[in-house]
């Protein structure tokens, strides 16, 4: 983190002090409340440390995709409850980002308290991250504070706009992220292996080309693996398939090879001739002896075996996206086996395991295993652009 102010940056006391705070609090809603509080408590220590030392904590986020105009059903006084249920703390909504009723509030919070800004997607200056926009937010506060690893991909104002206006430190969610980010692939202990799996080639192609020269092995699964397989000449029956990215596939193994990455293909497959729960043409098969009427829907016992005596073999795991159709079973069953294992190695202390992305917190959860992993990020896009090698703008802006 040497590269990276932390909160370790900050004096003890901050009283009369006023932290700008970028959070993420795009929580998934019904019936009024949100369904999962994940990522309020990734940011609690962050703002209690703040609080604790005294400063006025002015938290900034989004809320949907309001496209730069006011809609009363994204405001952020909408998860107002459920994040002072998580903080412990009564909360004060302000309806604006910055401007009179702002400096206002700041007048009325004490030393320790809380404000919720609304929605800073509500203003256009927010995505196209115009500085006269930032510098008004800026005006209001002392130092700021990125704690929202999950918008670090965009570059607008209230994720790197500010950063350049105001001291900028990394929260404690974000340093952690960071930190085990770098030790994922970064500085990892190798060997390395990344599993990615998902539905398609084409949505990540940028992320296959850069793991091939940074793993030593590179384990594909999901509908991305039968357009692998296709690649390599299997008929892959009626199975999810990118027919037309089979040279693409070819072009990624040729780097692999040259780079001395080994990319594993499962050889046993689980097929059925529909896509349904327990159907009963279920059965498991050679890839050689899948039918024309068939589909691929999970990767096979033997191969799952065999992927676990490779995980044993690492030091570090990079994992995005499931095996198999993991959300019916029994198309869970690959996913939740080599979770299970690479949990059990992490416990063992002989694998340092980094996850993210949406489906991936959902399958290790699914599996048991998420608690055991070293570190799973809840962040998508973020994470996702994050192995695909690109630089992140709310990240770059803390480097000191």
């Amino acid at each position: 983190m040497a590269d990276f102010k932390t909160l370790d940056d900050l004096p003890a006391d901050l009283t009369g002090k006023v932290a700008l705070v970028r959070v993420d609090l795009n929580l998934p809603m019904k019936d009024g409340s949100a369904t999962d509080v994940t990522r309020v408590e990734a940011a609690k220590p962050t703002i209690l440390e703040l609080t604790e030392k005294g400063a006025k904590v002015l938290l900034l986020a989004h809320f949907g995709r309001p496209k730069g105009q006011r809609h009363s059903t994204m405001s952020t006084s909408f998860v107002q409850g459920d994040v002072e249920k998580v903080i412990g703390k009564e909360i004060m909504f302000i309806p604006e980002v910055m401007g009179p009723v702002v400096e206002q509030s700041i007048g009325i919070l004490r030393a320790g308290d809380i404000g919720l800004l609304d929605n800073v997607r509500f203003w256009p200056g927010e995505e196209a991250n115009d500085p006269d926009f930032a510098k008004g937010i800026a005006a209001h506060g002392d130092f700021y504070v990125n704690d929202a690893f999950s918008a670090a991909h965009r570059a607008h104002a209230s994720t790197e706009g500010l950063a350049r206006l105001l001291p900028a430190y990394a929260g404690r969610a974000m340093e952690e992220e960071l930190k085990a980010l770098d030790a994922a692939l970064g500085a990892p202990e190798q060997p390395v292996a990344a599993v990615v799996g998902g539905a398609k080639v084409s949505s990540k192609l940028d992320v296959l080309t850069n793991l091939v020269g940074k793993v030593q092995h590179l384990i594909i699964g999901g509908g991305m693996a039968n357009t692998f397989l296709a690649a390599k000449g299997v008929d892959v029956g009626k199975s999810l398939c990118e027919h037309d990215l089979t040279d693409t596939a070819n072009r990624i193994m040729d780097e692999a090879d040259h780079a001395g990455c080994t990319i594993h293909l499962p050889y046993d497959v689980v097929v059925a001739k529909e896509f349904a729960a327990n159907p009963e043409s279920l059965r498991t098969c050679n890839v050689h002896e899948v039918a024309e009427d068939e589909m691929i829907l999970d990767v096979g016992p033997q191969a799952v075996e065999a992927l676990g005596d490779v995980l044993k073999t690492c030091r570090t795991l990079v994992w995005n996206g499931p095996l198999g159709a993991f959300e019916t079973e029994p198309f869970d069953a690959a996913t939740v086996a080599l979770a299970r294992t690479a949990a059990a190695l992490t416990e063992s202390g002989s694998l340092i395991s980094v996850a993210g992305g949406g489906d991936t917190v959902a399958a290790l959860a699914h599996a048991g295993a998420k608690d055991d992993f070293t570190f799973v990020s809840t962040a998508g896009g973020a994470f996702l652009e994050w192995m695909e090698g690109k630089g992140l703008p709310g990240v770059a802006a803390l480097r000191t």
